[in-house]
Protein backbone atom coordinates (compact mmCIF):
# COMPACT_ATOMS: atom_id res chain seq x y z
CA UNK A 1 0.00 0.00 0.00
CA UNK A 2 1.21 3.53 -0.56
CA UNK A 3 0.70 6.91 -1.67
CA UNK A 4 -0.78 7.60 -4.66
CA UNK A 5 -0.27 11.08 -6.77
CA UNK A 6 -1.75 12.26 -10.10
CA UNK A 7 -2.45 15.35 -11.68
CA UNK A 8 -5.87 16.28 -12.73
CA UNK A 9 -7.55 19.16 -15.47
CA UNK A 10 -10.33 20.99 -14.65
CA UNK A 11 -11.93 24.28 -15.81
CA UNK A 12 -13.10 27.77 -15.00
CA UNK A 13 -14.76 29.66 -17.52
CA UNK A 14 -11.99 28.51 -19.94
CA UNK A 15 -9.29 28.62 -18.11
CA UNK A 16 -7.16 25.31 -17.82
CA UNK A 17 -6.52 24.58 -14.37
CA UNK A 18 -4.33 21.76 -12.69
CA UNK A 19 -4.30 20.27 -9.46
CA UNK A 20 -2.07 17.99 -7.68
CA UNK A 21 -4.23 14.99 -5.96
CA UNK A 22 -2.55 12.26 -3.51
CA UNK A 23 -4.37 9.49 -1.60
CA UNK A 24 -3.44 6.46 0.71
CA UNK A 25 -4.49 3.12 -1.74
CA UNK A 26 -5.00 1.62 1.49
CA UNK A 27 -8.41 2.48 1.98
CA UNK A 28 -10.79 1.22 -0.28
CA UNK A 29 -13.69 3.36 1.11
CA UNK A 30 -14.57 7.04 -0.67
CA UNK A 31 -12.90 9.10 2.22
CA UNK A 32 -13.24 13.23 2.88
CA UNK A 33 -11.72 15.45 0.92
CA UNK A 34 -9.13 18.71 1.90
CA UNK A 35 -8.02 21.26 -0.86
CA UNK A 36 -5.08 23.20 -0.29
CA UNK A 37 -4.90 26.64 -1.33
CA UNK A 38 -1.23 28.11 -2.56
CA UNK A 39 0.33 31.00 -1.59
CA UNK A 40 0.53 33.63 -4.25
CA UNK A 41 3.34 32.07 -6.09
CA UNK A 42 1.17 29.56 -7.45
CA UNK A 43 0.60 25.75 -7.24
CA UNK A 44 3.88 24.95 -6.07
CA UNK A 45 5.88 21.81 -4.39
CA UNK A 46 4.98 23.01 -1.34
CA UNK A 47 1.44 22.64 -1.21
CA UNK A 48 2.05 19.56 -3.13
CA UNK A 49 3.91 18.06 -0.35
CA UNK A 50 0.85 19.15 1.70
CA UNK A 51 -1.27 16.93 -0.31
CA UNK A 52 0.52 14.00 0.38
CA UNK A 53 0.94 14.43 4.33
CA UNK A 54 -3.17 15.12 3.72
CA UNK A 55 -3.15 11.86 2.14
CA UNK A 56 -1.55 10.14 4.85
CA UNK A 57 -3.63 11.59 7.58
CA UNK A 58 -6.62 9.13 5.55
CA UNK A 59 -7.71 12.18 3.03
CA UNK A 60 -7.90 12.75 -0.73
CA UNK A 61 -4.89 16.11 -0.49
CA UNK A 62 -6.05 17.96 -3.38
CA UNK A 63 -3.66 20.79 -4.01
CA UNK A 64 -6.02 23.92 -6.37
CA UNK A 65 -4.39 25.96 -9.01
CA UNK A 66 -6.06 29.25 -8.65
CA UNK A 67 -3.75 30.65 -11.87
CA UNK A 68 -4.00 28.00 -14.79
CA UNK A 69 -1.84 24.88 -15.84
CA UNK A 70 1.96 25.66 -15.26
CA UNK A 71 1.59 28.65 -14.35
CA UNK A 72 3.86 29.86 -10.84
CA UNK A 73 5.76 33.13 -10.32
CA UNK A 74 9.21 33.27 -9.83
CA UNK A 75 10.53 36.66 -7.73
CA UNK A 76 8.12 38.56 -5.78
CA UNK A 77 7.05 41.09 -8.38
CA UNK A 78 5.61 38.12 -10.51
CA UNK A 79 4.02 36.78 -7.98
CA UNK A 80 2.22 39.73 -6.78
CA UNK A 81 1.11 40.03 -10.44
CA UNK A 82 -0.13 36.62 -10.36
CA UNK A 83 -2.52 37.14 -7.25
CA UNK A 84 -3.63 40.77 -7.82
CA UNK A 85 -6.35 40.51 -10.41
CA UNK A 86 -8.40 37.99 -7.53
CA UNK A 87 -7.44 40.76 -4.83
CA UNK A 88 -9.29 43.44 -7.27
CA UNK A 89 -12.38 40.84 -8.10
CA UNK A 90 -13.38 38.85 -5.43
CA UNK A 91 -16.49 37.26 -7.58
CA UNK A 92 -14.01 35.67 -9.82
CA UNK A 93 -11.47 34.48 -6.65
CA UNK A 94 -14.71 33.02 -5.19
CA UNK A 95 -15.57 31.27 -8.46
CA UNK A 96 -12.01 29.95 -9.07
CA UNK A 97 -11.80 28.09 -5.69
CA UNK A 98 -15.70 27.18 -6.25
CA UNK A 99 -14.51 24.83 -9.35
CA UNK A 100 -11.69 23.48 -7.42
CA UNK A 101 -14.12 21.98 -5.20
CA UNK A 102 -16.51 20.81 -8.00
CA UNK A 103 -13.55 18.90 -9.20
CA UNK A 104 -12.80 17.13 -5.95
CA UNK A 105 -15.99 16.04 -5.54
CA UNK A 106 -15.93 14.26 -9.04
CA UNK A 107 -13.11 11.86 -8.08
CA UNK A 108 -14.26 8.58 -7.59
CA UNK A 109 -11.64 8.28 -3.83
CA UNK A 110 -13.58 11.19 -2.70
CA UNK A 111 -16.83 11.10 -0.29
CA UNK A 112 -18.61 14.72 -1.83
CA UNK A 113 -20.41 15.06 1.31
CA UNK A 114 -17.36 15.27 3.61
CA UNK A 115 -15.48 18.32 2.38
CA UNK A 116 -13.07 20.80 3.70
CA UNK A 117 -10.00 23.10 2.68
CA UNK A 118 -6.31 24.56 4.07
CA UNK A 119 -4.67 27.60 2.33
CA UNK A 120 -1.34 29.58 2.98
CA UNK A 121 -1.26 33.66 2.79
CA UNK A 122 -2.88 34.25 -0.41
CA UNK A 123 -4.58 30.75 -0.33
CA UNK A 124 -6.11 31.14 3.44
CA UNK A 125 -7.67 33.97 2.50
CA UNK A 126 -9.04 31.97 -0.90
CA UNK A 127 -10.63 29.52 1.52
CA UNK A 128 -11.85 31.51 3.56
CA UNK A 129 -13.80 33.24 0.65
CA UNK A 130 -14.65 30.04 -0.39
CA UNK A 131 -16.75 29.96 3.79
CA UNK A 132 -18.08 33.19 2.83
CA UNK A 133 -20.33 32.01 -0.11
CA UNK A 134 -21.79 29.56 1.99
CA UNK A 135 -20.57 26.84 -0.01
CA UNK A 136 -20.92 23.20 1.08
CA UNK A 137 -17.49 22.30 3.11
CA UNK A 138 -17.31 21.40 6.22
CA UNK A 139 -14.71 23.57 7.79
CA UNK A 140 -11.72 26.06 6.35
CA UNK A 141 -8.33 26.64 7.99
CA UNK A 142 -6.48 29.46 7.22
CA UNK A 143 -2.34 29.55 7.45
CA UNK A 144 -1.11 33.13 7.90
CA UNK A 145 -3.89 34.49 5.58
CA UNK A 146 -4.90 37.74 4.69
CA UNK A 147 -8.60 38.42 6.68
CA UNK A 148 -9.93 41.36 4.16
CA UNK A 149 -13.38 40.46 3.54
CA UNK A 150 -15.16 40.76 0.59
CA UNK A 151 -17.59 43.43 -0.70
CA UNK A 152 -19.99 41.45 -2.36
CA UNK A 153 -21.00 38.60 0.45
CA UNK A 154 -22.08 41.16 3.65
CA UNK A 155 -24.52 39.49 5.71
CA UNK A 156 -24.05 36.14 3.56
CA UNK A 157 -24.01 33.84 6.80
CA UNK A 158 -21.12 31.08 7.21
CA UNK A 159 -22.12 27.85 7.21
CA UNK A 160 -18.13 26.17 7.70
CA UNK A 161 -16.87 26.25 10.57
CA UNK A 162 -13.50 28.44 10.38
CA UNK A 163 -9.91 28.03 12.01
CA UNK A 164 -7.75 30.88 11.31
CA UNK A 165 -4.13 30.21 12.39
CA UNK A 166 -2.25 33.51 12.66
CA UNK A 167 0.89 35.05 13.53
CA UNK A 168 0.63 38.02 16.28
CA UNK A 169 3.81 40.21 14.95
CA UNK A 170 2.24 39.21 10.60
CA UNK A 171 2.40 43.10 9.44
CA UNK A 172 0.34 42.14 6.51
CA UNK A 173 -2.30 41.47 8.94
CA UNK A 174 -2.27 44.04 11.98
CA UNK A 175 -4.33 44.11 14.65
CA UNK A 176 -7.44 46.14 13.30
CA UNK A 177 -7.58 43.38 10.75
CA UNK A 178 -8.00 40.61 13.12
CA UNK A 179 -10.51 42.40 15.32
CA UNK A 180 -12.22 43.24 12.09
CA UNK A 181 -12.32 39.57 11.07
CA UNK A 182 -13.53 38.51 14.59
CA UNK A 183 -16.41 40.65 14.12
CA UNK A 184 -17.21 39.94 10.80
CA UNK A 185 -17.09 35.67 11.96
CA UNK A 186 -19.47 36.59 14.42
CA UNK A 187 -21.99 38.28 12.66
CA UNK A 188 -21.96 35.94 10.11
CA UNK A 189 -22.83 33.20 12.58
CA UNK A 190 -20.14 30.87 12.06
CA UNK A 191 -18.50 28.78 14.55
CA UNK A 192 -14.72 29.68 14.66
CA UNK A 193 -11.63 29.94 16.23
CA UNK A 194 -8.89 32.37 16.08
CA UNK A 195 -5.02 30.98 17.13
CA UNK A 196 -2.50 33.54 17.23
CA UNK A 197 1.37 32.78 17.82
CA UNK A 198 3.46 34.72 19.73
CA UNK A 199 6.52 36.16 18.64
CA UNK A 200 5.45 34.89 15.02
CA UNK A 201 5.34 36.88 11.51
CA UNK A 202 4.24 36.09 8.30
CA UNK A 203 4.85 32.91 6.25
CA UNK A 204 5.43 31.24 9.51
CA UNK A 205 4.77 27.64 8.16
CA UNK A 206 7.42 28.09 5.52
CA UNK A 207 11.11 26.70 6.09
CA UNK A 208 12.43 28.93 3.53
CA UNK A 209 11.13 32.12 4.74
CA UNK A 210 13.60 34.22 6.28
CA UNK A 211 13.54 38.01 5.19
CA UNK A 212 12.13 39.56 8.26
CA UNK A 213 12.38 43.01 6.20
CA UNK A 214 9.14 41.69 3.99
CA UNK A 215 8.14 39.89 7.59
CA UNK A 216 8.25 36.44 5.86
CA UNK A 217 9.79 34.08 8.78
CA UNK A 218 9.70 30.34 9.42
CA UNK A 219 8.81 29.46 12.96
CA UNK A 220 9.08 26.14 14.18
CA UNK A 221 7.12 26.42 17.09
CA UNK A 222 4.25 27.94 15.25
CA UNK A 223 4.22 25.83 12.38
CA UNK A 224 4.46 22.45 14.25
CA UNK A 225 1.34 23.86 16.20
CA UNK A 226 -0.83 25.09 13.55
CA UNK A 227 -0.65 21.56 11.79
CA UNK A 228 -1.18 19.71 15.25
CA UNK A 229 -4.63 22.27 15.71
CA UNK A 230 -5.09 21.66 11.85
CA UNK A 231 -5.42 17.98 12.16
CA UNK A 232 -7.48 17.91 15.30
CA UNK A 233 -9.62 20.54 13.95
CA UNK A 234 -10.04 18.12 11.08
CA UNK A 235 -10.88 15.11 12.83
CA UNK A 236 -13.50 16.94 14.44
CA UNK A 237 -15.57 18.31 11.84
CA UNK A 238 -15.17 14.94 9.82
CA UNK A 239 -15.85 12.83 13.06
Amino acid sequence: MAIISNTVGYLDNGVLLEAFFAFDDAFSNRRPAVLINHAWGGRDAFVEEKAKQMAGLGYVGFAVDMYGKGILGTTPEENAALMQPFMNDRVMLQQRITSALAAVKLLPWVDDTNCAAIGYCFGGLCVLDLARTGADVKGVVSFHGLFGAPDNLKGQPIKAKVLALHGHDDPMVPVEQVIAFEKEMTEAGADWQLHAFGHTMHAFTNPVANNPGFGTVYQADADRRSWLAMKNFLAEIFA
